[in-house]
């Protein structure tokens, strides 16, 4: 039977949605979810500072270490009209697509007044996103620094303020150019990633810039006519190499967070594991091989989001519902300034039946 929307709602109540973030990045809780075939999985209550006790000396974590930008931006347009504007990522040193929230849409050549700093032309349409050229004076993203606003996601009921400069961001990120946080690495501080080093954890790093598309609901009951959108990665030869040490030696490979997933993951779809550049749409489902993760760190995900479907072709499904029921019912902290999980690869064996079963 097809998959649809449905398979991936879940009940949440509204004041789990963590607002802020922790005193302490650490101090998060961790819900420890194993799969096991043919039973139901074997779920564990750990705090996120167990993490070194949850790992093996050997193992992997491949971290992304993206930075968020100052992507929201308020301003009026030539006609005089109140604009709200988003990026969605860069496509060159001086123009963006970006999200326009107005009361009309600008049209193609039109010139908004942003931040009472600067002008931008709307270049066109590219799907649901306007084409916008910024001043050619300046760097784009030294631009959004100054002028812009860090952008909270929309489930957030408030605007972000002093302590989100930090706190929203990775204690290790330093290549600009996300619009939303890769949330599962927002619980590692320092203090966190120098006892993983003392257990004998390796650590690698890549970059996937998220776009603001990671927030848009899933539109069609028919996850098949779904089409997720493109974000840009890039994947050090180093990572490479230090994926395929692990793998020589019997360790883990794994992903801190959805985002180093999908990356590696879509550079693996066409074969070997190669370092490079590229964009990915990659649109995981139940019944996905995957290829390089053998176990994921994340944070909770919104219902009927392509998450959900993501660490349900993961975990397997009927996995997943336990624990996230489990983690309602046991208070946990959900989506970004969440809590977190760590969840290991279902057996291959039982992928193989679900893709003979869809």
């Amino acid at each position: 039977m097809p998959l649809t929307l449905s398979d991936f709602d879940y009940i949440l109540p509204a004041e789990l949605i963590a607002q802020a973030p922790l005193a302490e990045r650490s101090a998060s809780r961790l819900l420890v979810l194993t799969p096991e075939a043919g039973s139901a999985p074997v779920l564990a209550d750990a705090c996120f500072t167990d993490l070194p006790d949850l790992v093996r000396p050997g193992d992997l974590l491949v971290f992304n270490d993206t930075r968020v930008i100052h992507a929201r931006l308020h301003g009026v347009k030539d006609s005089g009209g109140q604009v709200e504007v988003l990026i969605e990522r860069a496509v060159g040193q001086h123009e963006a697509l970006a999200q326009v929230r107005a009361s009309k849409s600008p049209k193609t050549g039109a010139r908004l007044y942003l931040a009472d700093a600067f002008d931008v032309e709307v270049l066109g349409r590219v799907g649901e996103f306007f084409h916008l050229r910024f001043p050619a004076g300046e760097d784009l993203f030294e631009l959004l620094e100054r002028h812009g606003k860090l952008p909270l996601p929309p489930y957030i009921q408030r605007a972000a303020g002093d302590a989100d400069e930090s706190r929203y961001q990775t204690v290790y990120a330093r290549d600009p150019g996300s619009v939303a946080a890769p949330t599962a690495g927002l619980h590692f501080d320092q203090a966190l990633l120098d006892r993983l080093v003392e257990r004998g954890v390796r650590c690698a790093w890549l970059t996937l810039h998220v776009g603001a598309g990671t927030f848009q609901p899933v539109r069609v009951d028919d996850l098949g006519e779904h089409r997720m959108h493109r974000e840009r990665y890039v994947i050090p030869q180093e990572t490479v190499d230090a994926i395929a040490a692990t793998r020589a030696a019997g360790g883990r490979v794994i992903a801190v967070g959805t985002t180093s997933m999908r990356a590696l993951e879509a550079a693996a779809q066409e074969g070997a594991l190669e370092a490079g550049s590229g964009e990915t749409e990659i649109f995981i489902l139940p019944g996905f091989r995957f290829q390089v993760i053998d176990a994921l760190i994340t944070n909770f995900h919104l219902p009927k989001s392509t998450l959900m479907m993501l660490v349900s072709a993961f975990a397997g499904m009927d996995s997943i519902r336990r624990a996230y029921a489990h983690a309602v019912a046991q208070r946990y902290r959900f989506f970004s300034y969440g809590d977190a999980m760590f969840i290991t690869r279902r057996n291959e064996a039982e992928n193989d039946k679900l893709n003979n079963a869809i």
